[in-house]
């Protein structure tokens, strides 16, 4: 999976080889030529294929970018569109669970607000892409970054040091790059968790999502191909811990009782993984010669599904950025470029973190006081339909000022 290793000047390296860092490579190289040299950097990409559990929803726009690029050919026949969605609000042991809200699954006529794809088909497709264009992908991690003149000097852990115009953080919530840079986060845990596991079931899920607020958080059944759905079950830390340890039969009747019988008998098929939920945001997005993209600058609640789309939204704007400055012959790690990719991500990274922290105050709680609030506040939502049109095309992606990989044109 990787390619040959080199030591001479490239213009940018990107720290990460998941969904955002794999996609700005592509993105940039496919818009500038082979002339533009990128480095990715990742040692996950010492494996053939990729190891990631997890499924994912690509809304609309992410899709699109995906399209541009020429990856998602290669994928829609893994992909499960979401044709519908319904939001429930009970408790565990409640007989009846009463649908307060639903959706219908289009965007546009005939394109779906989102597609439910396991992770490790996504990547592998991006792998063979980078490599198609002859990204160079490097199975280590970068240890350390100086500053130059007019470069960043990047080390890696085999000892190789590049310089670079611009270096990407893309590595994730715990990003080395960050700490390096000095970058401070702000914001909590949740105290919250997140199971995750897919399971089989008897009968078709028909492309439906479901969305059950539980008091400890929501339980989601996302559709996947074929008689399968994602489950991301959100639990208080120490209770999930719990129920991720218990013998197979016994976790089966605690995912049951939250599941119900519609879909018939069900059957966990792949591991079960909790993670830690909380929401960060990075003080900064950018420093000298350096950007931050996806969870390394930003962390989100998994209640709206939006944690990867923000991301992929990053990758958008600063490809966007990039590509327009190296057109006119600019720095591309120049501090003008850099602030404008600042400027384009920051406001709608932070409306969105204050939109999932409040749903998740508003729905992880025992109040009965709330429970009927939200309840009366999910009923009249129901009946306008003007309103809940602007909520897909939200989720969707298509709000704000929309870089161009996102409305599925090329740089």
């Amino acid at each position: 999976m990787v390619t040959t290793a080199q030591s001479r000047p490239t213009d940018m390296v990107i720290a990460g080889a998941g969904f955002a860092g794999l996609a700005l490579a592509v993105a940039l190289v496919e818009a500038l030529g082979p002339e533009f040299k990128v480095t990715v950097a990742d040692p996950a990409l010492k494996h053939e294929q990729s190891r990631d559990p997890r499924a994912s929803a690509i809304a609309a726009a992410a899709r699109r970018l995906f399209e541009t690029l020429g990856v998602w050919q290669t994928v829609a026949h893994d992909a499960q569109p979401m044709l519908d969605m319904l939001v429930t609000d009970s408790k565990v042991d409640d007989a009846v669970r009463p649908t307060f809200l639903t959706f219908e699954g289009e965007v546009e006529p005939g394109e779906a607000f989102a597609h439910m794809i396991e992770n490790r088909l996504l990547v592998d497709a991006l792998v063979a892409k980078a490599k198609a264009l002859g990204i160079d992908l490097r199975a280590t991690p970068v240890t350390r970054f100086d500053n130059g003149k007019n470069a960043i000097d990047v080390t890696f852990a085999d000892g190789t040091t590049i310089p670079a115009r611009l270096l990407v953080g893309a590595d994730g919530a715990r990003s080395q790059i960050r700490e390096q840079a000095g970058i401070a986060t702000h914001g909590w845990s949740y105290s919250q968790s997140a199971i995750v596991c897919t399971v089989a079931h008897e009968r078709p899920h028909n492309g439906r999502a479901e969305e059950h607020f539980l008091p400890p958080g929501p339980f989601a059944i996302l559709p996947l191909t074929g008689n399968r759905s994602s489950i991301v079950w959100t639990e208080r830390t120490a209770d999930a811990e719990r129920y991720v340890a218990l013998p197979d039969a016994e976790f089966h009747d605690e995912l049951e009782k939250r599941f119900g019988l519609h879909l018939g008998d069900i059957e966990v098929v792949s591991p079960r993984r909790a993670f830690p939920l909380g929401l960060y945001t990075a003080r900064t997005f950018i420093a000298e010669r350096l950007a931050l993209i996806g969870d390394a600058a930003h962390v989100i609640h998994p209640i709206a599904g939006q944690g990867l789309n923000m991301g992929l939204r990053d990758v958008a704007a600063l490809a966007e950025a990039v590509a327009d400055a190296a057109r006119l012959g600019l720095d591309i790690g120049s501090a003008g470029v850099l602030e404008r990719y600042q400027r384009w991500r920051r406001f709608d990274t932070a409306m969105m973190g204050v939109a999932t922290d409040s749903l998740n105050r508003l729905f992880s709680n025992r109040s009965d006081v709330l429970r009927l609030a939200r309840d009366i506040g999910l009923g009249l939502v129901e009946r306008m339909p003007p309103l809940k049109r602007m909520f897909i095309r939200e989720a969707a992606g298509f709000t704000g000022e929309v870089p161009k990989l996102l409305k599925g044109e090329a740089l």
